[in-house]
């Protein structure tokens, strides 16, 4: 089971279970998902529309059966100047790859350390991607959309890396 033991939730929620919620709805995929830790009247069409298709009852609350039809909704690793690893080296190639004609600065290599330069890449890429140009990668980056497909940060990076 992708979300073991998350407690039943509806409209009216807040918090870290249903961001959860959101980033497995965003999984679908359906990129429309915002993802604020509220459970509003937004959050709720989407997951009646995701039980209507996935065969569920359509009730918009999200019990073990719905929790179970749905992908892991974990968190994307938080990235910030000091972060390091595989997860960094993928999330630099695709700054790198995307960057001609869209976001324009690149990390300046491929190295696995989220140093000075990979902080101003992602700070260009969240403008375009007209999220907050922190510099940091969390949930509202990692949603971004790099292009008329759907693909977002998120699943260009990989979601393997899904804590």
């Amino acid at each position: 089971m992708a979300n073991p033991g998350q407690p039943t939730i509806r409209r009216g929620a807040e918090g870290g279970v249903v961001r959860r919620l959101q980033r497995a709805l965003h999984r679908t995929p359906d990129p429309g998902v915002r993802i604020d830790g509220i459970f509003g009247p937004q959050t709720e069409s989407q997951v009646k529309h995701f039980q209507q298709v996935s065969g569920l009852t359509v009730d918009g609350i999200v019990g073990p059966l719905t929790w179970a039809k749905l992908p892991n909704g974990g968190p994307m690793p938080f990235l910030k100047e000091g972060s390091d690893g595989a997860v960094v080296s993928k999330l630099q190639q695709v700054l790198t790859n995307g960057a001609p004609g869209k976001w324009i600065t690149t990390p300046q290599g491929i190295d696995g350390k989220f140093g000075p330069h990979t902080k101003q890449s992602v700070e260009a890429f969240q403008a375009f991607g007209h999220v907050a140009a922190d510099g940091i990668v969390g949930d509202h980056t990692w949603a971004v959309q790099l292009g008329a497909a759907g693909d977002t940060l998120e699943s260009e990076v990989g979601l393997n890396f899904v804590l």
